[in-house]
């Protein structure tokens, strides 16, 4: 098997062609690092190589699970997916010599599955921003066009996938983590709903609900076939979601729904601007739905945009202040503004006023979202917006200024608990303005997913969000999959540096 065949499958074609005894692991892992190797020193990928280990693994298919996956190559996310005997820092230098003792229950399933582990994707520091630009291992760029970023936090796990390395990769979603790097680099990417897929061990959540791992791909049936892998119903977990029965990867085949109810907007829900670009993205599928018959209206959700993005950045306080009181105990000493980035430095210091009722207050309000959104779902089938208001921004663009952080290293210190909130929010608004659509499901705990159905006039990829209600993913899997054969979609060897391969 030579690059361009083997960048022709996706994950199932590729496991099908091991199963079939066409090719062989080693084979894949083989061409998955030179692929690597070939493009990692201008896209900044991997954060940690498997790479002597992997392929001893790979020479005896006998060890490898009989797993649906067999032998397929995969790259998993430096954050929150660890692996046996491997580092995995969360982009930050404090835990860069952290090495886990055992798979955690997430990366457990796709061992069970068959996969091949090379390594870890680059991720910016505790997975706090929607760009991948951590000053430990640097910025990761967009294979569409390296001068642009491919978006975070899975932005190592895209620009794998874009450039050709894997077909599919360890990801996941606390604000919009899978759904931004899909819009960014044209690929498929679904949020689960909230307790969809396995945590732990030691852990019954993460980021109170609103961060769940998953997978990002370049194929609507890959990611049907990783839920059916990685769907389970966890006793020790603090949310439960009933498992879907019919197989997700057997229901996108079914034909299409016909005369949907479906909502639509195209307007910033925390009041930020949106690019034209965005807005025709859009409205050229709510066209196209709308020439098959089905029932489009343009509403907004019933939310208020800005205040849930202020509960959601006290949960953010709260959670970083307890993981830099974790890492304090576990280094014995206390840390300082040096030992972290700014985003982690001022989300810990904002916490450490957050109170045990400001914190249960923010909680409370992603629960009335969560109701008022299931009513909302009563009348719509789904919700359809931008994915991110613009396609990627450049590298470096969002990243702070020096003098910038020492404005904010002061303000914070002289700031009231209420005032540090504000200084949280307009120091992630650059950042917002770009992705203010995706937080909402997080909060309510909705699946939602990016479809890579625009290409800007620069060449720049850029997606259309849809979700739906909780439990829902098997229809939004079959719309996808629907969609996925029509001209709108954009198909990732459109994107010149796919198809690069010495």
């Amino acid at each position: 098997m030579n690059f361009n065949e083997y960048i022709s499958h996706d994950a199932i074609g590729l496991a099908k062609l091991i199963k079939n005894k066409q090719v062989h692991a080693n084979e894949l892992i083989n061409l998955a690092f030179n692929r690597l190797n070939e493009v990692n020193d201008e896209l900044n990928i991997i954060t940690h190589s498997r790479e002597e280990r992997v392929k001893k693994e790979a020479l005896n298919e006998i060890t490898i699970p009989n797993g649906m996956f067999q032998g397929v190559p995969i790259l998993m996310k430096n954050i929150s997916q660890a692996i046996e005997g491997e580092p995995m820092s969360s982009g930050s230098k404090l835990l860069k010599d952290v090495t886990y003792k055992h798979d955690n229950y997430f990366v457990k399933k796709f061992r069970e599955a068959g996969f091949l582990f090379m390594g870890h994707t680059n991720t910016p520091e505790f997975g706090l921003k929607n760009i991948t630009e951590p000053q430990l291992y640097g910025a990761t760029h967009n294979p569409w066009n390296t001068l642009h970023s491919p978006g975070g936090s899975s932005g190592g796990a895209a620009a794998a996938i874009a450039s050709g390395v894997v077909p599919l990769a360890g990801a996941s979603d606390g604000g919009g983590s899978i759904r931004i790097p899909a819009s960014f680099t044209g690929l498929f990417g679904i949020k689960p709903t909230r307790g969809r897929t396995p945590v732990g061990p030691g852990v019954g959540r993460q980021w109170q609900g609103a961060s769940i791992n998953f997978v990002l791909s370049r194929s609507v049936r890959d990611s049907a076939a990783m839920l059916d892998q990685l769907q389970v119903v966890e006793p020790h977990a603090a949310f439960q979601t009933p498992l879907f029965a019919g197989g997700y990867l057997n229901d996108i085949e079914k034909s299409p729904e016909k005369s949907l109810r479906i909502a639509y907007s195209t307007e910033s829900p925390v009041g930020t601007p949106v690019s034209e670009d965005a807005k025709e993205a859009v409205n050229n599928l709510v066209q196209l739905l709308s020439n098959e018959g089905h029932d489009l209206e343009e509403v907004q959700a019933p939310i208020d945009g800005r205040q849930l993005m202020n509960d959601y950045y006290i949960m953010n306080s709260g959670e970083m202040n307890a993981t830099i009181l974790g890492i304090e105990n576990m280094l014995n000493r206390k840390l300082t503004d040096d030992d972290m980035e700014i985003e982690s430095w001022l989300l810990h210091r904002a916490g450490e006023s957050v109170s045990a009722a400001a914190y249960s207050q923010s909680l409370s309000s992603w629960d009335l979202a969560a109701e008022k959104m299931a009513y909302f779902h009563q009348t719509y089938d789904f919700y359809i917006t931008p994915s991110t208001a613009y396609s990627a921004p450049r590298v470096g663009e969002l990243t702070m200024t020096k003098e910038k952080q020492e404005d904010y290293k002061e303000c914070i210190e002289k700031a009231s608990a209420r005032e540090k909130q504000s200084i949280i929010y307009d120091m992630f608004l650059p950042s917002l303005t770009y992705t203010p659509f995706t937080q909402l499901a997080n909060l309510t705990g909705q699946p939602a997913m990016s479809l890579p159905l625009y290409l800007t006039e620069q060449g720049l990829p850029l997606g259309v969000q849809v979700m739906a209600n909780k439990g829902e993913e098997h229809r939004l899997l079959r719309f996808a999959r629907y969609l996925e054969q029509s001209n709108l979609w954009v198909k990732v060897n459109e994107n010149p540096y796919f198809n690069i391969s010495n």
